[in-house]
């Protein structure tokens, strides 16, 4: 599932769409199951149509493009959705394109594309807007985290960090290969309860997952095995080269050297870890 490094990539990537106007949405025929979008077509297409694009934005792990006409419209991703500039991996799974004008060298469309059709695309008020991803709801972006907001918002937790850590309520963005990275990197182990850990290992985590994110999205995400993940312009992310544990169950930890990866379950994730330097 994309996490905030790849839809911050997402976000970055789309960014050369600003200041281009809406001219014609149209939803692409795809034999696979139908992705969400929200409100209905035909109300979509009226609200979004000649409309044109002031900015970009993310919430959590979704991509915003932000209206003159002050509407919202939030791309969701969920496991395989992409948003992209170019020629797609393979076209059977687009799904929606806005095709654009008003900027001479500029992107002519820009295509939604979901291998698994699990997505969301929804158009909203402001009010909606807030309403649905608001601080009410949506905990603070993880770049934006810092160890005493931590502390405030999963001190008290019993919950195991790892697993706090993926509560979008508390932090927003971080996903469950990135929460591996992030404890292994800061040391602390992944079973230890929230409400254990010292004011040291919160800045730890918080330093660790600044470090972490900012490094993977310069990367562009991290494109795993299936090929799926791709930037704008569809091209493969670089982090994966990167990762310490992620996946690496059995190869030597890249920190101590002495011991291996192991493989746990948590909340029905894989969780990975190194027994010796994450005690």
């Amino acid at each position: 599932m994309p996490e905030l490094p790849e839809v911050e990539t997402m976000r970055r990537g789309v960014e050369p769409i600003v200041g281009a106007t809406i001219e014609r949405f149209e939803l692409l025929p795809c034999p696979r199951k139908p992705i969400s979008v929200t409100p209905g077509l035909a109300l979509f297409r009226r609200r979004v149509e000649g409309a044109r694009i002031e900015r970009t934005g993310r919430a959590g792990k979704r991509v915003v493009l932000w209206l003159d006409r002050g509407d919202a419209i939030i791309f969701e991703p969920r496991m395989t959705g992409l948003l992209l500039l170019d020629e797609p991996p393979d076209p059977i799974y687009n799904r929606v394109r806005f095709h654009l004008r008003g900027k001479r060298g500029g992107a002519k469309q820009l295509t939604y594309w979901d291998r698994r059709g699990l997505g969301l695309i929804r158009l909203l008020h402001p009010a909606e807007y807030e309403a649905a991803y608001g601080l009410d709801t949506l905990g603070p972006d993880a770049l934006l985290m810092t160890a005493e907001l931590y502390r405030e918002r999963l001190g008290n937790s019993q919950r195991a960090v790892k697993v706090g850590l993926l509560d979008q309520k508390a932090v927003a963005g971080i996903g469950n290969l990135y929460a591996s990275e992030i404890l292994h990197l800061a040391g602390v182990g992944p079973e230890r309860t929230c409400r254990s850990l010292k004011p040291k290992q919160w800045e730890a985590i918080a330093a660790a997952a600044l470090e972490v994110l900012e490094t993977a999205i310069r990367y562009e995400g991290s494109t795993l095995s299936d090929g799926t993940y791709r930037n704008a312009l569809s091209q493969s992310g670089g982090y994966q080269n990167e990762h310490r544990v992620y996946a690496k169950a059995g190869n030597p930890c890249p920190r101590c050297v002495s011991v291996t990866i192991e493989r746990i379950v948590q909340a029905q994730r894989s969780t990975f870890y190194c027994p010796k330097c994450q005690k």
